[in-house]
């Protein structure tokens, strides 16, 4: 993105900038007011969706930022993601739908790894685009992707600039040829594909589970969900001084322990269920033994608990609600509460009800931390209003008990355990395959061809690599640059063996002498090096073409080897084909079905090896 936005921090983060076009008056006291207006207009139109999302860290934001450096007034947000990669794309989806009901907005979209769009789609990107001229070209207009081309030829397109386009430079031309700057059909499918789904799709990535938790926290995740995601961080990313507040728990004590159903998105419920921890014998949280039904329960809300005790710890005693009424008194949260009333964000509840408050109080909460504030101590942490919560929400731990009796049940939670049949399908999913495309295990075993490792392997060493990597033969249809191991050979023989192919001439006679001497000993150091290996074992690592026969049984051998009489065994060729097969295959064999440089390499190159079912016995068999 440019130069002003750069990422404060190498944190999984992603930047989103919205331009408005067409703009003639970007720097003016009134056009910061027509993007505070979009601000408005956007985070209220969009509010039902965001305000229940479950975000890693941080959520969906917007703010105004001035124009500076070239860079002209813009809308712009930052969101860290953290682990759930899932938030990150759910932000794509939501920037490009602004761009479709905002049809004169434009927006930009950007990760720590840079254009990652494009590293979505980068099996379909045009040769000319690379990191280094990928600058200000892709943008998000009409709800569609589009990329700013570079020139084929200089000067047959005045409209495109021979660089990167600057901010301005790609504003105007989104302006003057948006029909001409429309991405192909595959990078916006790839794109789309990962987005596929939305907002549906968010209750397909929650997964609800029962928790045994202190009332307390019951309470508190009633009117605020999305606090578990800064309570299992804070577990997660726990430290021995966080851990000295859970030594004796005193905000969430275990005696008041109840059983409940909390919602997590899979990311945090993965992170909580994948940690191993033994609580301290002084926190008074006991744990059920492993045989126990409710022993998963015990476990989720023993490290939630800790979690939520942590974030309270790191709260002054003393610290003030008041942020909370100068958020809801401003004139601006007026217009969103009666913007989402009129989207039917309340879908039609009573006012005053206790669902109507619980929706308010999301929406109050979102606001506080979307829009941006002038008093940036607005803010409250995650622990300021957990406390805040537990003084101003009145509960009774009997009802918590009756509901407790009624409880929705949990969510299946195989899907952490998938099969590696389960893990293929959801990568072919993601990358795009077609189900017509996919051929069954049996089909690919009958009609693998061993052939294909050593042609691919090959094809991949014979190209020509640079400074930016190696080129993977991914094209099937590609043909492989072949490598003749026995033409090399012969032609380095011929270098070695031909006085005839140096050209003496050219040299003073003292330098031929001096070349022609150092070619005799390169020659003898060559033939004493082999003298010495036929003695080792190393040519029993190869498999040759050919038994090796004892110069004493060949009859053709010459006059030479003849006379010295040492009976000494001469190497055959090798087989480099085979070799190679042979011990790529042990390779992947030793990997016993899990990731490894064999199965990544061969994959990488579009060659994928049928399981090993040969159950022979992996050591050596004794001599009788």
């Amino acid at each position: 993105m440019e130069e002003t936005m750069k990422l404060a921090t190498m944190e999984d983060t992603v930047e989103y900038c919205l331009f408005l076009i067409p703009d003639e008056s970007r720097d003016s006291d009134k056009h910061k007011e027509i993007l505070q207006k979009y601000i408005e207009r956007i985070i209220t139109r969009f509010a039902p969706m965001l305000v229940p999302y479950i975000w890693q860290n941080q959520p969906f934001n917007l703010k105004y930022k001035p124009g500076k450096g070239g860079v002209p007034a813009h809308m712009f947000g930052v969101t860290k993601f953290g682990d759930n990669i899932e938030d990150e794309w759910f932000i794509v989806y939501v920037i490009k739908q602004i761009t479709k009901e905002f049809p004169e907005l434009v927006a930009r979209i950007e990760d720590n790894d840079g254009e990652f769009l494009l590293i979505e789609a980068a099996d379909f990107l045009p040769k000319w685009l690379d990191p280094e001229n990928s600058t200000n070209r892709v943008f998000f207009c009409h709800g569609e992707l589009c990329i700013i081309p570079a020139p084929r030829k200089s000067g047959a397109e005045s409209w495109l600039p021979t660089t990167p386009p600057t901010i301005p430079q790609a504003l105007n031309i989104i302006t003057a040829h948006s029909e001409k700057i429309l991405a192909s059909e595959s990078i916006r499918a790839a794109v789309n594909r990962r987005i596929r789904g939305y907002p549906e799709k968010i209750q397909a990535s929650l997964h609800r589970a029962h928790c045994f938790l202190p009332a307390g926290i019951v309470a508190v995740l009633k009117q605020r969900p999305r606090l578990v995601a800064a309570a299992v961080q804070a577990f997660y990313l726990r430290d021995p001084i966080d851990l000295r507040a859970c030594r004796v728990f005193k905000t969430f004590l275990p005696e008041t322990r109840i059983m409940t159903s909390v919602t997590f998105t899979k990311c945090l419920y993965a992170q909580l269920v994948q940690q191993r921890f033994v609580p301290d014998r002084r926190s008074g949280y006991r744990l059920p033994p492993p045989s126990d039904p409710q022993y998963r329960a015990h476990e989720l809300g023993m490290k939630l608990a800790h979690g939520f005790e942590i974030l309270c710890s790191k709260c002054s005693p003393h610290f003030s609600d008041c942020k909370k009424s100068l958020v809801t008194a401003s004139p601006l949260w007026a217009s969103f509460l009666e913007s989402l009333k009129k989207n039917d964000y309340f879908k039609g509840l009573i006012e005053g009800s206790a669902q109507y408050r619980e929706r308010l109080e999301m929406a109050e909460n979102y606001f506080q931390l979307s829009v941006d504030w002038p008093e940036s101590s607005l803010a409250m942490s995650p622990g300021e209003e957990i406390l805040t919560l537990l003084q101003t929400i009145p509960f009774d731990i009997e009802d918590l008990k009756k509901e407790a009796a009624n409880l929705p049940p949990e969510d299946d939670d195989q899907w952490l355990d998938l099969s590696p049949d389960q893990l293929d399908q959801l990568l072919q999913e993601a990358v795009g395959k077609k189900e017509s495309e996919s051929v069954s295990k049996e089909e690919k075993e009958q009609n693998y061809d061993l052939t294909e490792v050593s042609e691919s392997m090959k094809a991949f060493i014979s190209k020509v690599s640079t400074h930016k990597g190696a080129e993977l033969p991914r094209e099937p249809s590609e043909a492989p640059i072949t490598f003749d191991a026995d033409s090399f050979l012969n032609y380095f023989d011929k270098i070695l063996d031909s006085d005839d192919d140096l050209d003496f001439e050219t040299h003073e006679p003292g330098e031929e002498a001096s070349l022609k001497g150092t070619l005799d000993n390169l020659k003898s150091y060559m033939a004493q090096m082999d003298q010495e290996l036929a003695h080792t074992c190393i040519s029993k690592s190869f498999t040759t073409r050919n038994q090796v026969e004892p110069v004493s049984q060949t009859t053709d051998n010459n006059s030479d080897e003849e006379d010295s009489g040492t009976g000494e065994s001469v190497m055959a060729p090798v087989d480099v084909d085979l070799n190679l097969v042979s011990n790529i295959l042990e390779s992947y064999s030793s990997q016993a079905g899990l990731a490894g440089p064999a199965s990544n390499l061969l994959q990488s190159m579009g060659v994928q090896l049928p399981d090993n079912t040969d159950h022979r016995p992996t050591s050596k068999p004794t001599k009788n």
